[in-house]
């Protein structure tokens, strides 16, 4: 019985779908920098190795999410169901390839490296032949790689199947990036995300990357009907071909997007807020003891900011929510004659679950003006 549910599950996801006739959710996140912000989930897998699903469906699931990029990374090493499909390394990219440009996404080809620790998972891609990278020396696995002029990151560091203890930078990976095979980290994979691999990105100067490393239907796992993401890598490119979006993780142009938290470097998010959050004054609304300011929230992401110190001892003292696309009023009560006689006041504000590294809370400036 339990297996013939899993027959027809199997063959139910193995449908083609054309996803222009679903629902579309709305995912938006306005340019940074002139940049477009893209939605991309770059570590998933299907039947073609040890997923649950066909390739096609991986488009279906992208294209309803909002997601604009993905990349179907089989396992090289493991792979359970060869015996039932093909066994080209390139065959699942082939079959969604059609697919995602009917449904108007990109689809990246990619292979993922499947070791033992050390070195453990790696995922590497635009590879413009994954066959060639099944060979029995982990080492020249990566070479190839390279050789196909892919981009290479690590995967999951901290799993706790190959690192139980803590995530380790092992011998063996500093020789990885000593010799440029290493491009990116995931800071966040699946259900986690690892804050000693942030360090790491900083560090060594490494693209962070978060995705979902699905293996079953998004919808399983995720509750996406309720806008909650599976981790996502948002790269900031000029346009969505696939040599812009090469260069841009090259380029370390990204930010990774998990559980409601948005983690990158600061050269990213201070004008990723900035163009999320847009400030108008409210001089009709203020008095000469007072003056509101209306903050909206331009973005498909929810934010949250909390009071500094500093906000505190100027008059803020509750946070401000604003989920998607929603509207607030924020209140400046000016405290002494000083505070009455300026023009306009920068307040600073923290930006709960917005992370540049380990320790340090990330802020945004509001500017109150009368």
């Amino acid at each position: 019985m339990y297996k013939s549910i899993v027959l027809t599950t199997l063959i139910l996801l193995s449908i083609p779908v054309i996803s222009q006739e679903g629902v579309r959710r709305s995912f938006f996140i306005p340019d940074v920098n002139g940049y477009h912000v893209l939605k991309a989930d770059l570590h998933t897998h299907s039947v073609f190795s040890d997923g649950m699903v066909w390739p096609s469906f991986r488009i279906e699931e992208a294209w309803s999410e909002g997601l604009d990029i993905i990349a179907i990374t089989e396992h090289i090493e493991y792979r359970p169901n060869k015996t039932d499909v093909n066994g080209d390394h390139n065959r699942s990219f082939d079959i969604a390839k059609e697919y995602a440009e009917k449904a108007g996404i990109m689809v990246i080809p990619g292979s993922e490296i499947t070791r033992r620790m050390p070195p453990g998972h790696f995922n590497a891609l635009f590879v413009t032949d994954a066959n060639k990278l099944d060979v029995p020396d982990w080492k020249e696995a990566f070479r190839e790689a390279k050789r196909q002029g892919a981009f290479i990151f690590w995967n999951h560091p901290g799993w706790k199947a190959q690192q139980p203890d803590s995530a380790q930078w092992m011998p063996e990976h500093q020789m990885l990036f000593d010799s440029g095979y290493m491009d990116g980290i995931e800071i966040a994979n699946y259900g986690e995300w690892y804050p000693s691999t942030l360090r790491w990105a900083l560090n060594k100067n490494l693209t962070m990357l978060g995705n979902s490393d699905i293996h079953g239907a998004i919808f399983q796992q995720y509750e996406i009907q309720k806008g909650k993401h599976r981790p996502i890598t948002l790269i900031f490119a000029n346009n969505n071909t696939t040599a812009e979006i090469q260069k841009a993780l090259m380029e370390k142009r990204t930010a990774v997007l998990f559980d409601g938290m948005v983690i990158g470097r600061k050269e990213w998010l201070n004008p990723m807020i900035t163009s999320i959050i847009d400030i108008t004054p409210c001089p009709s609304a203020s008095s000469s003891s007072e003056i509101k300011i209306l903050l909206e929230n331009r973005s498909d992401i929810d934010i949250v900011l909390q009071p500094t110190s500093q906000s505190i001892s100027n008059g803020i003292i509750y946070p401000v929510v604003l989920p998607a696309r929603s509207k607030a009023f924020l209140s400046l009560r000016l405290k002494n004659e000083n505070m009455k006689a300026a023009s306009s006041h920068t307040i600073k504000m923290a930006v709960e679950n917005w992370h540049t590294d380990e320790i340090s809370e990330f802020t945004m400036e509001l500017v109150f003006k009368r």
